[in-house]
């Protein structure tokens, strides 16, 4: 099934696509003059990063419903006030914001919390807080150099509580992957003398046990937890109020929050077995063309370290 093609209604009227801005890099942060040229032109050139099919998607208004924009680090998008722009133009936005406690070791690039959380709240002026998610994405369980068990929930509460303020209702959240390449990171960054962090696995009841206390804070603060590709932990919480099974795409919510005709079908081309209940959408960027230079540790992604290990620098 491919993706970029939108579903037909009855009587043959294409619904509406979604475009994902993005999952392959954080477009807000380090690509908008990238963006915005093309968004103007009417027009992306996609690549499938499997086959290298190329496809030109058409994003002129009138045949996309939503932009979804992924980002850790929204300052250029609010300075240069795109979000206004954009929807002066026609286009529906939804934002899903990454805020996880500071970790110079995890995320070594993003802003300081402050200034996130500062973010967040102009974030919210510009745009409905129902039209933004908050993504403490992923917990992360590490052990370091001198062998202690640490984790990335420290700040955990401090964000929920500006969240809460702010009017937001959602959090969507899921345990790192130990991805392959994920270790090549932490040799590559050791072997430079740095402290690098090794991902643990802290088992199934653990990973509940954290859940359950994350949703009841929550709870209290009416911010509802949703869990991004965690079928086996959802699985087990069905039982549980205030958690559900994350489509961080849906089109069905798009239409309750924008009305018109959105791409609703299933994208069984993300993480489907593992849970992912996301709407089919056109992710746009490359892993190739644009790494992120965050360099989160955990990224699945391709983040500008990796380059710098494909040349063996």
């Amino acid at each position: 099934m491919d993706p970029t093609k939108n579903s037909q209604k009855e009587d043959g009227q294409a619904k509406k696509r979604i475009i994902s801005a993005s999952r392959r890099t954080d477009i807000p942060a380090f690509y908008l003059d990238w963006f915005m040229e093309k968004i103007r032109h009417g027009f992306f050139n996609v690549t499938n990063p499997y086959n290298k099919v190329t496809k030109k998607i058409d994003a002129r208004p009138d045949k996309v419903h939503t932009i979804v924009f992924w980002s850790k680090n929204y300052a250029s998008f609010l300075k240069l006030g795109i979000s206004d722009e954009l929807k002066r133009m026609g286009y529906n936005l939804f934002f899903h914001f990454s805020i996880n406690s500071e970790s110079s070791m995890l995320e070594p690039i993003v802003p300081p919390l402050k200034e996130r959380l500062l973010q967040l709240e102009k974030l919210c002026e510009m745009n409905d807080p129902q039209h933004i998610s908050w993504r403490f994405d992923p917990v992360c369980y590490y052990k370091t150099r001198s062998g202690l068990m640490e984790n990335n929930l420290s700040d955990f509460a401090k964000i929920a509580e500006k969240v809460s303020e702010l009017g937001m209702s959602r959090c969507i959240t899921s345990f790192a992957d130990r991805y392959r390449k994920i270790e090549k990171r932490v040799q590559f960054l050791k072997d430079k003398g740095m402290n690098a962090p090794r991902l643990a696995d802290i088992g199934h009841v653990k990973k509940m046990d954290i859940i359950g206390r994350m949703a009841s804070l929550l709870d209290k603060k009416g911010i509802e937890l949703s869990l991004c590709s965690e079928k086996e932990l959802f699985s087990d919480t069905t039982k549980k109020e205030n958690i559900t099974e994350s489509a961080c795409i849906s089109g069905k919510f798009f239409a309750e929050l924008f009305k018109g005709d959105p791409e609703i079908k299933r994208d069984y081309g993300q993480r489907a077995k593992k849970g992912c209940k996301c709407s089919q959408s056109v992710d746009i960027g490359s892993y190739e063309l644009h790494p992120c230079f965050h360099n989160c540790l955990f990224c699945y992604a391709n983040p500008a370290i990796d380059q710098e290990i494909k040349k063996g620098r």
